[in-house]
Formats: C-alpha cells, sequence, structure tokens
C-alpha cells in the first residue's frame, strides 16, 4: 500500500516537473514574442510619415500571441489541477510519516505555479498595452495622412467656415445692438408715461381741492370767447361799411 501511493505521489511529482518544463519554455517564448513586437512597433514609429507599409508579420505576431496565450492557460490549467491532487494526496489517510518533507514539496510547487502565473499575466497585459498603442497611433498617423491629403479642401472649408462664423458674430452683434436700443426706449416711454400721469394726477387733485378756481378759469375761458366774438362782429360790420361807402 505505501508502495503504491509512493509511486502515486512520484508520478504526480513527474506530471508537476514536466508541465513546469513546458510552461517554463512557453513563457520564454511569450516573452521573446511580445519583446519582437515592442521592437517592431518602435522601428513603425520612426518611420517616414509617407511610409503607409504596415508592421511586417503583425497579423501574424497576433495570430502567435492569441495561440500561445491560450496553450499557457491550458498547461496553468493542468498544472493547478496536480497540484491540488498532491494537496489531496497529503491530505488523505495512510501517508507516510514523512509529511512534512510532502508539504515542503507541495509548497515549491505552487510557489513555481504562482510565479509562472503572475509572468504569464504580466507578459499578456503588457503585449496587449503595446498592441493598443501601435493601433491607436496608426490610427492617428491615417488622420494626419488624411489631413494632408486633403489640405487643399479642409484649407477652403475652413475659410468658409471663418467667414460663416464672422457674420454670424456680426448679425448677433447687430442684433443685441437692437434690442438695447429697443430696452432704452422702451424704459423712456415707460418714465414719460409715469410723469405725465403724475401731473394729471396732480392737475385733478388741485382741481378737485380748489373748485373756485376752476370755475374762474371756465368763466375766463367764456369771456374770452364772447369778447372774440364781438370784436369780429365789429370788424365784419366796419369792413361792410367800408365798402359800401367804396361803392358809393
Amino acid at each position: 500500500m505505501a508502495a503504491g501511493t509512493s509511486n502515486y505521489w512520484e508520478d504526480l511529482r513527474k506530471q508537476a516537473r514536466q508541465l513546469e518544463n513546458e510552461l517554463d519554455l512557453k513563457l520564454v517564448s511569450f516573452s521573446k514574442l511580445c519583446t519582437s513586437y515592442s521592437h517592431s512597433s518602435a522601428r513603425d514609429g520612426r518611420r517616414d510619415s509617407s511610409d503607409t507599409t504596415p508592421l511586417l508579420n503583425g497579423s501574424s505576431q497576433d495570430r502567435m500571441f492569441e495561440t500561445m496565450a491560450i496553450e499557457i492557460e491550458q498547461l496553468l490549467a493542468r498544472l493547478t489541477g496536480v497540484n491540488d491532487k498532491m494537496a489531496e494526496y497529503t491530505n488523505s489517510a495512510g501517508v507516510p510519516s514523512l509529511n512534512a518533507a510532502l508539504m515542503h514539496t507541495l509548497q515549491r510547487h505552487r510557489d513555481i505555479l504562482q510565479d509562472y502565473t503572475h509572468e504569464f499575466h504580466k507578459t499578456k497585459a503588457n503585449f496587449v498595452a503595446i498592441r493598443e498603442r501601435e493601433n491607436l497611433m496608426g490610427s492617428v498617423r491615417k488622420d494626419i495622412e488624411s489631413y494632408k491629403s486633403g489640405s487643399g479642401v479642409n484649407n477652403r472649408r475652413t475659410e468658409l467656415f471663418l467667414k460663416e462664423h464672422d457674420h454670424l458674430r456680426n448679425s448677433d452683434r447687430l442684433i443685441e445692438e437692437t434690442i438695447s436700443i429697443a430696452m432704452a426706449t422702451k424704459e423712456n416711454m415707460t418714465s414719460q408715461r409715469g410723469m405725465l400721469k403724475s401731473i394729471q394726477s396732480k392737475m385733478n387733485t388741485l382741481a378737485n381741492r380748489f373748485p373756485a378756481v376752476n370755475s374762474l378759469i371756465q368763466r375766463i375761458n367764456l369771456r374770452k370767447r364772447r369778447d372774440s366774438l364781438i370784436l369780429g362782429g365789429v370788424i365784419g360790420v366796419c369792413t361792410i361799411l367800408l365798402l359800401l361807402y367804396a361803392f358809393h
């Protein structure tokens, strides 16, 4: 029984070491892929803006990245499963008395798994960041080329837009001035209407307070009209008499 359990443990250790060796090689290749992509991106960034040639093997590098990432994730999952089996073995009944040594071995394999996992995620994140930056820079270069290719049309459009903008600003200024004049006129008319109402109110107040004065003013006006009528009649009669005398 002890021999069987010992063989089972050794088989698990062999599987773990094999997976660890495979992961080590895969991670080295994965890191080199990321480094080569970074260098090719830097060379492309130093190219002349008129050079629109894409990165050499850029799409193939992306496919290699996806393939290697999947393979590494599968190896990590398999190594995690082996470590779990080793942990179950150390906790099962009938394990030899060298439990402390087994736990130490298990912990070492767990540390290796943790290091590989951390290295994989770090390299993957760096690759994704470089690829996103390269895509962004490529988009910016395309925009610059598009702007340069249509610079004449763009300048003409810009000039027209500026003229239209100035016209709109002048129109807004004239409208604001017209509105200001209208508001000032309205305020002036409102003030004059208030003054007229105040004068009318004062006159009504005086007339109500001094009815005798109002009556005297009316009499004076009637006398003026009567005197005017009398004077006009006298002048008319004298004119007629002068005409009759002149014809006779």
